[in-house]
C-alpha cells in the first residue's frame, strides 16, 4: 500500500481542493493598490491625493504646533499653500512634553545629559459643508537630544528636537489622514 492509497490522505486532499475552490471567489475580490494612486494623466490630482489637497488646517497657538501645521500644509498640498475652497477642515491640538532621558554624575552634580521631547497631536477632520466628523484621533512622536552644559546650546538642542518631532508628526498625520479618507470607519 502506498501513501497515496491511504484513506486519510484521500480525504485530506479532497478537503483541501474543496477549500481552495471555495476561497477563490473571496480572494479574487481583494484588490491592492498604492495609497497615493493617481490614475489621472492630465496632472489633475485624483483619489486620495485630491482629498488630501482639499484639507484646510485651522490656525494653532504654539511654536511647535505651528511647525507641525506648516509641514502638514506643505505635505498635503505639495507646497502650494492652503486650498481656496476646502472640502475638509482639520483642527489640530499639539502638546509638547519634555523629559530627562539620562542622568549622569558629573563631578558633584546630578544633572541630565539627555532629554526627550514628545509631541502629541489630537486632530479632528470635519467636512466643511456639513460639519460632519470624518476622522479623529491622536498621534505622537518622540525625539531625543543631548543636553550640553551651556544654556543656549541646551535650549537650541531642545528646539531642534521639537523641529524634528514636528516634521515626523506631520508625515505621520498625512499618512493617517490618507488612510482614514480612503477607508472611512
Amino acid at each position: 500500500m502506498s501513501w497515496s492509497e491511504l484513506p486519510l490522505l484521500k480525504n485530506l486532499r479532497s478537503t483541501a481542493l474543496v477549500g481552495a475552490i471555495v476561497a477563490l471567489p473571496v480572494l479574487s475580490a481583494c484588490t491592492v493598490q498604492p495609497l497615493y494612486y493617481n490614475p489621472s494623466s492630465d496632472g489633475v490630482p485624483t483619489g486620495v491625493t485630491a482629498e488630501l489637497s482639499s484639507i484646510a488646517i485651522k490656525p494653532v497657538e504654539t511654536r511647535y504646533a505651528q511647525e507641525v501645521r506648516n509641514h502638514l500644509i506643505f505635505l498635503l498640498n505639495g507646497g502650494s499653500g492652503q486650498p481656496a475652497a476646502a472640502r475638509y477642515t482639520l483642527a489640530l491640538n499639539v502638546t509638547a512634553l519634555r523629559q530627562s532621558a539620562a542622568v549622569v554624575q558629573r563631578a558633584e552634580e546630578n544633572e541630565p545629559t539627555a532629554g526627550t521631547v514628545t509631541l502629541t497631536a489630537n486632530y479632528v477632520l470635519t467636512e466643511t459643508a456639513t460639519g460632519k466628523v470624518v476622522a479623529d484621533g491622536r498621534r505622537q512622536i518622540a525625539s531625543s537630544y543631548d543636553l550640553p552644559r551651556q544654556e543656549f546650546a541646551a535650549y537650541r538642542a531642545e528646539l531642534d528636537a521639537q523641529n524634528r518631532a514636528a516634521r515626523e508628526l506631520a508625515e505621520l498625520l498625512k499618512l493617517t489622514l490618507a488612510q482614514q479618507l480612503i477607508s472611512p470607519t
